[in-house]
């Protein structure tokens, strides 16, 4: 039995997390930023992954954490991992690459809570009320506004499909962990993923770009930020919500990224944010309070240590 304690304790960890989440996801926009002018994308995400692998490898053999105890179990983790980091940020990165702004990159992957709500219905037996609907949309509005005032009519089709494929990437990633392995252990999770992604964007790299890094200290700063903060951190973070709440509530979170990454990118660029992205930031603050509040919190259950 839960003591009193140990249950405001995890509420509290709860209440913590996305405030912890929303601002360091939006650094993968900043870390982006300033490691692709020294090498292409999925150069750039081999040598990052690959850090991660013996990073985060070797942590889960030294402390000997759990490994899935089959090929089966194994094999969702790795699909999971091949749609979050290969999909996913792969075609985050190669969309940027071909000219898509961040801002509109972000807010295409940010489409993710209605394409998420969409489907956890007949998936995964979770209602979504006509409140959180409302959120939803509240926020996708908001959203829009944010980033308005970076799009652009030179866009093209290429840099918008691949931002389109990250957006089914994670969406489809989120919904498949929820379904076929909501529990596992973080460090040899996140070591199974890495290594199928790691072979993915290898493949890519070796097929589509030159290989050629420059290595610079930006650079250098840029894959040790994106590999502690985002890789480990941020998706650690991002696995401990999946598990302990609804699909569709966790992916409304991700409306707040575009307006965490312009805020981001005033204070470390200087960017100055318009009346109108003020206004939709105040608006995705609304529309993510409906779509995460609407129902009460599901129980909370038991999560494996990291």
């Amino acid at each position: 039995m839960t003591s009193p304690v140990s249950h405001s304790r995890a509420r509290l960890f709860d209440a913590l997390v996305p405030i912890l989440f929303v601002p360091i996801w939006s650094t993968g926009f900043i870390g982006g930023k300033f490691g692709m002018p020294y090498a292409e994308p999925y150069t750039f995400l081999f040598i990052r992954y690959a850090i991660v692998v013996l990073l985060i490898g070797g942590i889960a053999l030294a402390m000997r954490a759990p490994w899935p105890k089959s090929w089966r179990e194994a094999g969702h983790i790795g699909v999971c991992g091949f749609l979050m980091h290969g999909v996913n940020i792969g075609c985050v990165f190669d969309s940027i690459h071909h000219g898509l702004p961040a801002g509109v990159a972000s807010l295409i992957v940010g489409l993710q809570p209605l394409l998420t709500a969409a489907v956890v219905g007949p998936i995964l037996g979770e209602r979504v009320s006509r409140r959180q609907w409302l959120g939803l949309l509240l926020g996708l509005a908001g959203v829009t506004l944010v980033v308005w005032e970076k799009l652009s009519a030179n866009i093209g089709l290429t840099a918008v499909g691949l931002a389109g494929l990250a957006l089914l990437g994670i969406t489809t990633g989120t919904v498949y962990q929820k379904r076929f392995c909501p529990s596992f252990d973080l460090r040899t999770g996140l070591t199974i993923q890495h290594i199928v992604a790691v072979a993915y964007v290898g493949i890519l790299a070796l097929a589509t770009e030159t290989r050629h890094v420059e290595w610079s200290s930006e650079f250098i700063f840029a894959v040790g930020w994106l590999v502690l903060v985002l890789s480990i951190g941020a998706m650690s973070l991002l696995f401990v919500m999946i598990r302990r709440g609804a699909a569709s509530r966790t992916a409304a979170l991700f409306y707040l990224v575009p307006a965490s990454t312009a805020l981001i990118a005033y204070l470390m660029f200087g960017e100055r944010l318009g009346l109108l992205a003020l206004g939709g930031m105040a608006l995705t603050a609304i529309g993510v309070f409906l779509a995460t509040r609407s129902n009460p919190p599901p129980p909370l259950t038991a999560v494996d240590d990291a």
